[in-house]
C-alpha cells in the first residue's frame, strides 16, 4: 500500500515479485485522514479477496507520506489530519499479518538502491518531485533514516535567509511551492479554475506565463537540489515522482546547475521505476515482514 499526496496504489504480489492484481485510487485528502485510511484499507481488502482463492495474505507493506509511528504519522501536511491517524496499527488490525511501514521517499529510494537505478551507485541520491518534495540519501546500499527518520525532508528547507529564526508553522517552507501541490497552487490561481501539476507542465509547452511557472519552479528547486548534491556528493542522482513525467522539461535546467555548481557533478538520471518506487518499496517491505526477499523486485504493470 502507498499512501502518497494524490493517489493511493496498491498492489499484491507473490514472493517471486509476480504481481496478482494492482488498483490506484485518488487519495482525496479534503476528506481529512481518518476517510483516507478507511478508503486504502477497503480497496486493500477488495484486492486481496480478488486471489484469496487461491493465495493466503501474509504480510503488508506501506509507504505513507510523513514520517510513521505506531499510532501517528509526523510531517504529513498534505493529508489534513494523517498525522493524528494510527496507521501502522489500524493496517495491522484490518489485515491481521505483520505490517512494515516506512516513509515513502525512503520506500522508494530503497526499490531504486535494489533493483533501479541507484544499483550499485554508492553514495545516492534519490530526489522525488510529486505531490510533495523530499529526498533520500542511499549508504552503503542502505537508506539513511537520521536520527527520527527525518533525513532528507527538504521540503522544510528554508526558502530564504530572512526565515532563520522562524518556528516551522511560521515561515514559508519550501515545499509550498517547489512540490506538485505548489505549482497546481499557482497554476490555478493565474487560469481561475483547478489545474493539476501535469497540466500545468502540458499547457507550459504553448503557454508561456506557465512556462514561466514552470521555469521559476525549477530554478527554486535548483540551489537546493546543488546544496544536497555537494553535501553529500553522490555518484548518481535518480530522480521520481509524479513531475518526473515532463522529465525532459526538467533534465537539462537540473543537470546545468548540477555541472555549474558542483564540484563533483554525478550522473542525473531518471529513475527506473519512476511513478511506482514507492509501491515497489512497499512490497518489498512486505516481503521482509513476512521472512523473504523480493530478489528481483516487484514487476508491476504499468500505472
Amino acid at each position: 500500500m502507498d499512501f502518497g499526496g494524490t493517489k493511493i496504489a496498491l498492489a499484491v504480489c507473490d514472493l517471486d515479485g509476480r504481481c496478482l492484481a494492482q488498483q490506484v485510487l485518488a487519495t482525496c485528502p479534503g476528506d481529512g485522514g481518518g476517510a483516507v485510511l478507511r478508503r486504502g484499507i477497503a480497496a486493500g481488502q477488495e484486492l486481496v479477496a480478488r486471489i484469496e482463492d487461491h493465495h493466503e495474505l501474509v504480510a503488508v507493506g506501506v509507504s505513507t507520506i510523513g514520517i510513521p509511528r505506531e499510532n501517528r504519522v509526523e510531517l504529513a501536511p498534505a493529508i489534513p489530519g494523517w498525522e493524528h491517524v494510527a496507521l501502522t496499527s489500524s493496517i495491522r488490525a484490518a489485515f491481521g499479518v505483520p505490517v512494515r511501514v516506512a516513509t515513502d521517499v525512503k520506500a522508494a529510494a530503497t526499490a531504486e538502491a535494489r533493483w533501479g537505478a541507484l544499483a550499485g551507485s554508492d553514495p545516492a541520491i534519490y530526489l522525488n518531485l510529486g505531490t510533495g518534495l523530499a529526498a533520500a540519501i542511499i549508504v552503503g546500499g542502505r537508506v539513511l533514516d537520521g536520527a527520527h527518520g527525518a533525513s532528507g525532508e527538504i521540503g522544510y528547507n528554508l526558502v530564504n535567509a530572512s526565515h532563520v529564526g522562524l518556528a516551522i508553522g511560521s515561515r514559508p517552507m519550501l515545499e509550498d511551492t517547489v512540490s506538485g501541490m505548489g505549482l497546481a497552487a499557482r497554476g490555478s490561481r493565474f487560469l481561475g479554475h483547478l489545474v493539476t501539476a501535469e497540466q500545468v507542465f502540458d499547457a507550459a509547452q504553448v503557454d508561456p506565463e506557465l512556462d514561466s511557472m514552470v521555469s521559476t519552479l525549477i530554478g527554486e528547486l535548483s540551489p537546493h537540489l546543488v546544496n544536497l548534491v555537494i553535501a553529500v556528493d553522490p555518484a548518481r542522482v535518480a530522480v521520481g515522482g509524479g513531475m518526473a513525467r515532463s522529465w525532459e522539461r526538467l533534465h537539462g535546467p537540473l543537470e546545468q546547475a548540477l555541472k555549474s555548481g558542483v564540484p563533483f557533478p554525478p550522473e542525473l538520471v531518471l529513475a527506473t521505476y519512476p511513478f511506482d518506487a514507492p509501491l515497489v518499496g512497499a512490497l518489498a517491505l512486505g516481503a521482509e515482514a513476512a521472512g523473504a526477499s523480493l530478489a528481483g523486485g516487484a514487476r508491476l504493470t504499468a500505472t
